[in-house]
């Protein structure tokens, strides 16, 4: 398992961390934001294909800003699956 973490920009939320193993998301947490929505997602995207998740976020917005806490994710994956591959440990 690889873990990953992501400091989001212009969002309520601080921080997203998740892991990736056997190409799957595991362990998706916020830090800050609204914690019934974040929760929510990282319990809908468990186990779930990381570049589908990616695509299927990128570009949600909040109302007036130009990104969300979903959109932010996006990006942590995208910037996750961009990285050279890191060996698995399990």
């Amino acid at each position: 398992m690889v873990s990953y973490s992501y400091a989001p920009q212009n969002v309520c939320s601080q921080h997203i961390s998740f892991e990736l193993k056997k190409g799957k998301l595991h362990n998706i947490k916020f830090v800050g934001g609204c914690p019934g929505n974040l929760a929510a997602i990282s319990k809908l995207l468990e186990g779930a294909d990381p570049k589908k998740t990616a695509d299927l976020l990128r570009g949600n917005l909040c109302p007036g800003k130009p990104t969300s806490c979903a959109d932010q994710f996006a990006r942590a994956i995208d910037n996750a699956l961009a990285e050279p591959k890191k060996i698995e440990n399990s």
